[in-house]
């Protein structure tokens, strides 16, 4: 697996977190891999070989681009031989502002927009092995597209002290140097689809996912009383909430996986 991360310039900054590339190779018969919960929300384009998600229905093929939103446990994909992914890591309260759509809770979501038109010349970039290019053409389009900025910077406050405390913060103290409780929670649901709490419950726990990842003989009772989580017990319910596995199972998979992908690159995990 190879991984590339690009930064957006200043003024993209409060709503997109980096722009990145990926790519698989999954072997000749259809491959699984996970991608596991984290507190952002990504816009991905896919080349190569053709991706599905599973569903209780079976698997479900994916356009180029799709959202893959706040998720609430591992999404499993698809796909095989050669696999290359661009995506834009936006704040779940940009993402839909970004793309002019409804917030929703939806997990992966398909969508209609202008933006899918780059998908041919970004893969004649990334056919022909040029994906700084590739990158910069996705960071050109949002930087024209946002050049009106916000008029309302609360949710970018509120969602950078958020990010800034690892998700540690109660919606209370979030919302006291910023706007009302009410204020932060109907802003912010309106634009992310989702709470505060649910959020700052995101980032804690890709605190833990990223910490394990790095660290897999770290102290877990250590961590929770870091992170703010009553104890041990506590992490581990909720670190079993999002992953869909004890931290213990999780480090586990940690070593072996470190072994064949970036130590930088945790989203996508092997199923």
């Amino acid at each position: 697996m190879q991984h590339h991360e690009v930064e957006p310039p200043e003024a993209l900054r409060a709503a997109i977190k980096c722009v990145w590339y990926t790519s698989m190779d999954l072997g000749d018969t259809p491959a699984s891999f996970e991608v596991v919960p984290d507190g952002y929300a990504e816009i991905i384009f896919h080349f190569g070989s053709a991706c599905s998600i599973a569903t209780p229905e079976g698997l479900q093929p994916l356009p180029s681009p799709f959202l893959v939103g706040l998720l609430n446990q591992p999404a499993v994909f698809y796909s095989k031989n050669r696999l290359q992914v661009l995506g834009i890591r936006c704040f779940p309260w940009t993402v839909f502002e970004l793309l002019g759509l409804t917030a929703g809770k939806d997990g992966v979501r398909t969508f209609e927009h202008p933006i899918a038109q780059l998908h041919a010349a970004l893969a004649e970039w990334v056919q022909a092995g040029r994906v700084a290019e590739a990158l910069a053409q996705l960071l050109d389009y949002f930087r024209t597209a946002r050049a009106q900025p916000a008029s309302d910077g609360l949710l970018d406050k509120a969602g950078g002290a958020m990010r800034a405390a690892n998700g540690t913060l109660p919606v209370s103290q979030v919302a006291a140097a910023h706007a009302t409780v009410r204020t932060l929670e109907r802003k912010f649901k309106q634009a992310a689809g989702h709470t505060v709490k649910d959020v700052s419950g995101l980032m804690r726990f890709e605190q833990v996912r990223n910490h394990l990842w790095h660290s897999p003989d770290a102290n877990l009772a250590g961590l929770a009383q870091e992170l703010g989580y009553t104890d041990q017990a506590h992490l581990s319910r909720e670190f079993k909430r999002y992953s869909g596995t004890t931290p213990a199972a999780f480090a586990r998979k940690a070593k072996k996986e470190q072994r064949a992908v970036s130590p930088d690159f945790v989203a996508f995990v092997q199923a």
